[in-house]
């Protein structure tokens, strides 16, 4: 069953410090306090240490601030959600089992817009993994002249850059926050290359789930479907009415997945601990079918990420 992201509610930490601690308080002596009591309290209401680990995918548009002009930079946001949208509609076509937790609304609601990209929030890497093909796939037809191409010819070629990370994340009003997301934002920030970078969470994830990342190239439905996450509250009838675009019901390298590869390239600190930093590069065969006419269809071979072994 898919764990909800913890919420932590402005009212219930303010009645804390109104039972706790003073809102103001002036004295002719002043003394630091005793903050034990409050410290407690606070700390059994965030319960940090069960506060659920999410993914998170964040994506960037490459040089949108420096490399467009005017016209084209008040367009980039309209085409961004374009693609947003459009990559969602792949979503739940192609992996209905592994989305049968979501709807596209879900979808949106834990997206935070940076402008000229953002950060999806999902409950596993695998879901930020196939979120991110799919992303990279639209963008692919669109950089090819077949998805908008008038539009594609006034705005140019749209580079993207993808950082995967997992970890905490707890909501708080209408945002989100946590260390998935605060890791994922510096390793898009020091990223100049267009790569797809992974923290070390979501390799160990794929590791203890699949074996690893380079098993994802012959994993099949069956693998999939009896990953922990997986195993709760399932519908696993999905399986034999729908067939998943990527991973089937037997190993194959020529459709989907064709490679895999994942290389270590540095570590970036967060707070007090240190982070590996990981390079992953796929090439992905997709078909995709015209919704406008079901008539066209196109077989697409895209690499999300590349092999820029550079540091970060």
């Amino acid at each position: 069953m898919s764990i909800p992201i913890k919420e932590l509610d402005y009212g219930e930490i303010k009645s804390i410090l109104s039972e706790k601690d003073h809102r103001v308080i002036f004295r002719k002596t002043n003394i630091i306090p005793d903050d034990e009591d409050l410290y407690q309290a606070l700390n059994s209401y965030v319960n940090y240490d069960n506060i659920p680990n999410k993914s998170v995918l964040g994506v960037d548009i490459y040089k949108y601030s420096i490399g467009y002009g005017n016209l084209e930079q008040a367009l980039i946001p309209f085409l961004f959600r374009r693609f947003m949208e459009t990559t969602i509609d792949q979503c739940f076509a192609n992996h209905k089992f592994i989305f049968q937790k979501y709807d596209p609304q879900k979808i949106r609601d834990h997206f935070i817009s940076t402008g000229d990209g953002g950060f999806f929030i999902f409950d596993t890497p695998l879901h930020s993994l196939l979120f991110a093909i799919n992303f990279a796939t639209v963008l692919r037809v669109y950089n090819a002249f077949h998805f908008y191409p008038k539009l594609r010819r006034i705005i140019g070629s749209i580079n993207m850059r993808y950082a995967i990370t997992y970890d905490k994340v707890y909501q708080f009003g209408d945002n989100y926050f946590g260390r998935a997301i605060i890791n994922n934002a510096r390793i898009l920030q020091r990223d100049n290359l267009n790569r797809c970078l992974i923290d070390q969470n979501v390799n160990s994830w794929f590791l203890v789930n699949i074996g690893g990342l380079e098993n994802l190239q012959v994993i099949t439905m069956t693998e999939i479907s009896n990953i922990h996450e997986f195993l709760d509250d399932y519908d696993t009838n999905i399986l034999d009415e729908y067939a998943d675009e990527i991973f089937g019901i037997i190993e194959k390298r020529t459709y989907g997945i064709i490679n895999s590869d994942i290389l270590k390239i540095g570590k970036i600190q967060s707070k007090s601990t240190e982070l590996s930093i990981y390079l992953l590069h796929m090439q992905v065969s997709l078909k995709l079918t015209n919704d406008d006419d079901p008539e066209q269809k196109k077989v697409f071979t895209i690499s999300l990420g590349n092999l820029n072994t550079a540091g970060i």
